[in-house]
């Protein structure tokens, strides 16, 4: 599939692309007059005009080797990439520079990633959705992984993971990298396992370098990095009821105990710390050891970890390395908020990122909406980035309408967490929607939805007729008991009383 076809319903149908101080920006007319702007990731794929066979444009000048945003940031000095950030956010650049001084907000934006459109992470700022793509041994090709990069960020992804385990991973993330307008992580160990042919007990320090800086030079923003996995801990994992479900934690616990030795990524840390200066790729420090199901949550191996992550949070701070810290996976609703107390005790307000967290297991098929109610609630909380869950969790490599769900299910879940949190214009979106459905501007409605075609298809199911976009009534109410328009009625008796 082309990147047109993936974006054909929005070309110049739904909204236009505006820039506005260079920065680009969703826009809605409606057909009262008004004007509706929101943020976009979609990158130069809604201009009809751009060739991405070869990957997108380059928008960024390459800045110098060996200097941070947070390098800059401490001294007070506003860089292009906050000022760009500033814009999208409708913050000063003063207040964006201040956040990424004090460690609580981070840029990823690696010098070797000259097609990205920095986007910002940080509980101060809008709460931010990654999704996970990537092959497996299993199933999926170069072309296919492109095609989830890009129908991810159609759909509103502000980061992507690239999580390939199997064939051609070098490759596949070349063509990530250079069609992505938004950051993109990986996990480097994975590649180091292919290395060594899928031997843990093969892995070191060398070799695992090796990768980090390669990685780097092609221009991952961000890497999660289990170091907070010691050998001392793995023991409390082993007696949870579904052990370490994270796959770079279990390879390091594995290779912790085959080898009888200290963690690698933990005893080497600084020296991880100083090639991602040099690149300026953020650390997204890993949970390995985090909850697996509801049983195993807030237990002594998750927070015997954390400490540790605030330990490594504040060492690369001294390196002027930015940081973000990974967060658990299945936490009942009232454990939530230990979760972050804790969080905010042991890492000093770096911004967290969690998958979901499920609230729930007993639903396999949906753990897109069990995760997406923990996900809400994290990001009210003051979680920054919330990675997606696709109804494929547990059972399988998702496809493209799972990403569909996954990313629908967790906009929905960081726009709630955004209201709830009072970021300023968050709630004009939904005050826009409901004006034109208070009116009956069904058109507007459709063009305001998160998804425009799905609905249209479900108005149109009853109510197919052209006049049906201008009738005061839908197909559950019928034109004589819609409260909406009897509102309408009662409004003009109390103006004429």
């Amino acid at each position: 599939m082309s990147f047109s076809q993936i974006f054909a319903d929005l070309l110049h149908e739904t909204w236009q692309k505006i820039y506005v101080s260079g920065v680009p920006m969703q826009q809605i007319t409606l057909s009262n007059g008004e004007i509706f702007t929101r943020y976009d990731t979609t990158g130069a794929y809604t201009d009809l005009n751009i060739n991405c066979e070869n990957g997108l444009p380059l928008i960024r000048k390459q800045p110098a080797y060996g200097k941070t945003q947070r390098y800059y940031a401490k001294r007070g000095e506003i860089t292009p990439e906050m000022t760009f950030v500033a814009t999208r956010e409708g913050f000063s650049a003063q207040f964006v520079c201040e956040k990424i001084a004090n460690g609580s907000a981070i840029i990823p934006a690696n010098i070797n990633h000259p097609e990205l459109e920095p986007m910002i992470i940080g509980k101060d700022f809008l709460v931010k959705i990654n999704a996970n793509i990537g092959n497996s041994a299993i199933s999926s090709s170069i072309e296919e992984e492109v095609e989830k990069l890009l129908w991810s960020i159609r759909w509103g992804a502000d980061t992507v993971m690239d999580l390939s385990t199997g064939k051609n991973i070098i490759q596949t993330r070349e063509k990530i990298l250079r069609h992505s307008p938004v950051p993109i992580g990986t996990v480097p160990i994975y590649e180091a396992l292919e290395v060594v042919g899928g031997d843990v007990r093969d892995l070191n320090w060398p070799i695992m370098r090796d990768v980090i800086v390669k990685q780097a030079e092609q221009g991952v923003d961000y890497f999660t990095i289990h170091a907070g996995v010691l050998q001392e801990f793995v023991p409390m994992a082993t007696r949870r009821l579904t052990g370490i479900v994270s796959r770079g934690g279990a390879i390091m616990a594995e290779w912790c105990m085959r080898n009888k030795q200290q963690n690698f990524l933990y005893t080497h840390f600084e020296e991880i710390c100083e090639i991602m200066r040099h690149f300026d790729v953020t650390f997204s420090l890993g949970d390995g050891l985090r909850p697996g199901c509801l049983a195993d949550a807030n237990d002594e191996a998750q927070f015997s970890e954390l400490k540790i992550l605030g330990a490594l949070t504040k060492i690369a701070g001294e390196f002027d390395v930015q940081v973000m810290n990974e967060g658990p996976g299945h936490i009942p609703i009232h454990l939530l908020a230990e979760n972050m107390k804790k969080y905010q005790e042991y890492c000093n307000d770096a911004p967290f990122y969690t998958l979901g967290p499920l609230v729930t297991d007993f639903a396999p098929g949906y753990d897109h909406i069990t995760s997406c109610i923990g996900a809400a609630i994290m990001g009210t909380l003051g979680t920054s980035v919330l990675c997606y869950v696709t109804p494929k969790e547990h059972l399988g490599l998702p496809l493209k309408e799972d990403v569909k769900a996954g990313m629908i299910a967790y906009r929905i879940a960081a726009h709630a967490a955004d209201i709830a949190k009072g970021h300023p214009h968050a709630r004009n979106w939904d005050d826009a929607i409901s004006r034109a459905r208070f009116d009956f501007r069904w058109e507007d409605q459709f063009r305001l939805s998160i998804d425009p075609a799905t609905a249209r298809q479900y108005h149109d199911e009853a109510l197919p007729q052209p006049n049906a976009k201008h009738a005061p009534f839908c197909s559950m109410c019928g034109p004589k008991f819609c409260s909406m328009r009897l509102s309408h009625d009662i409004k003009k008796l109390t103006v004429e009383a």
